[in-house]
């Protein structure tokens, strides 16, 4: 098979890469002409573990390619998707859907002859609907039909997800499209992967509804965390006693700062927008989107608390800026609003993380930005983990106390166990879980 992939970011080189190594013939397009440059010379745009060298095998096996030129791309593809941005729409909290839109429109100009054409994006309910009447209005003769295959990839896992994924989500009203999609797909029915063939409208609402449970599931337990801080619970044993009852589970059910990243805060909001338009609110989501922004702006505030009410004149190390561990994202991570209340609060505030600096200096201003996991912390009056990457996990507690003027500890992500903490002379402060004194 020929697969032509729209958008060359986080979904579309990752799902093209993987399609490549399933045997399809892939080619990357993406306008960002130095992006392509970058990836004909083996060099990745986003930080994924094992990507790298996914796209070299493939490339290298000559089936994988990359190019600015989407004409080129769409001619004789038995596939093309659209995986471009859907990012918010300015002030609105809608999903701009005018990257999607322009593909349609210069996909129409170039097929030249039956394909189908799947929205990979992450869009509202009725967009493939739209993209079927663009196609059909910019070429009337075209032989196509229109698919919904929303993507569930986890930043940090993303080709485990995509090899090995909990299910497949296709949208399609052609026996002839479903045909087409399960020979992609083929190999993983061969493992037993669960197939769900719905409605183009219903695959469009499951990727909204999924990664809206999960974020409310991560704002439930948030404000679990809250309360077990005023009766003296622990939230780590609360998660883990709920989460073992099976209607429930375990998973994102952990504490910390809120969520972020490129799908949570986006997708709740278009939800949210998409419910009001429809006149059918969903006053769950609205007040999961309220919590999680509030909770992002109190975090600092719970840092200036652990420093004993003022901050003015002190430096704070932070360890870990990206909204979660094995990425470089920064999209509404928690630290773009922890860092500059730190700020506010008159800090000097130094910063490590192993993926996001880059991005990161792009977004914060100010910040002293340093080259390991200990210098950050060498002369610092406390320590603050916002991102609970692995090499934070095992920290050399006896080093830390020596670098830090005092061994105060705030940890965002409940990494350390307060008992333990107590015991090695640490002021230790984390969420929802009693303070050993």
């Amino acid at each position: 098979m020929r697969v032509a992939m729209i958008g060359a970011g986080y979904v579309g080189l990752v799902t093209g890469a993987c399609f490549s190594e399933f045997g399809v013939n892939v080619v990357c397009v993406d306008k960002n002409a130095e992006k392509i440059a970058d990836l004909n010379k083996g060099v990745m745009p986003i930080y994924e573990p094992g990507l790298e060298d996914l796209v070299a095998s493939n490339v290298k096996a000559e089936r994988l390619s990359f190019t600015t030129s989407l004409a080129d791309a769409v001619k004789g593809a038995d596939c093309v998707f659209i995986a471009v941005g859907t990012p918010t729409s300015n002030g609105g909290g809608h999903a701009d859907l005018s990257y999607v839109y322009g593909a349609a429109r210069e996909i129409a100009e170039a097929m030249d002859g039956y394909c189908v054409v799947v929205t990979k994006s992450t869009v509202p309910v009725g967009t493939g609907d739209e993209v079927e009447k663009i196609i059909r209005e910019a070429n009337p003769k075209a032989e196509f039909d229109v698919v919904s295959n929303p993507e569930f990839l986890r930043e940090g896992s993303a080709i485990g997800d995509f090899m090995r994924p909990d299910r497949v989500v296709i949208g399609v009203a052609s026996d002839r499209a479903r045909d087409v999609m399960r020979q992609l797909y083929r190999p993983l029915f061969l493992i037993e992967t669960p197939i769900l063939f719905t409605q183009r409208q219903t695959s469009e609402l499951i990727k909204y509804a999924a990664n809206t449970f999960l974020a409310t599931k991560i704002t439930f337990i948030n404000e679990i965390s809250d309360l077990c801080e005023k009766v003296g619970a622990d939230v780590h044993d609360v998660a883990k006693g709920i989460g073992l009852d099976g209607r429930i589970g375990s998973k994102f059910l952990h504490a910390g700062p809120g969520y972020g990243g490129s799908c949570f805060p986006k997708d709740t909001l278009a939800l949210v927008h998409t419910a009001q338009d429809m006149g059918s609110p969903l006053r769950i989501i609205e007040a999961v989107v309220a919590v999680n922004d509030k909770r992002k702006k109190s975090m600092a505030g719970r840092i200036i608390k652990a420093a004993g009410g003022s901050l003015k004149g002190k430096t704070v190390a932070i360890l870990g800026v990206t909204f979660k561990p094995n990425t470089d994202d920064m999209r509404d991570s928690p630290s773009l609003d922890i860092l500059p209340g730190l700020q506010k609060a008159g800090a000097t505030v130094r910063a490590f993380d192993p993926e996001g600096m880059e991005e990161a200096k792009h977004m914060l201003d100010g910040i002293d930005w340093c080259d390991g996991t200990y210098q950050t912390m060498d002369g610092a009056d406390l320590l603050v983990i916002v991102t609970e990457w692995n090499e934070f996990r095992g920290l050399d507690l006896e080093k830390v106390k020596s670098l830090l003027k005092k061994p105060l500890m705030v940890d965002l992500r409940n990494i350390y166990n307060p008992d333990e903490m107590a015991l090695a002379g640490f002021d230790y402060h984390c969420l929802g879980r009693p303070q050993s004194t």
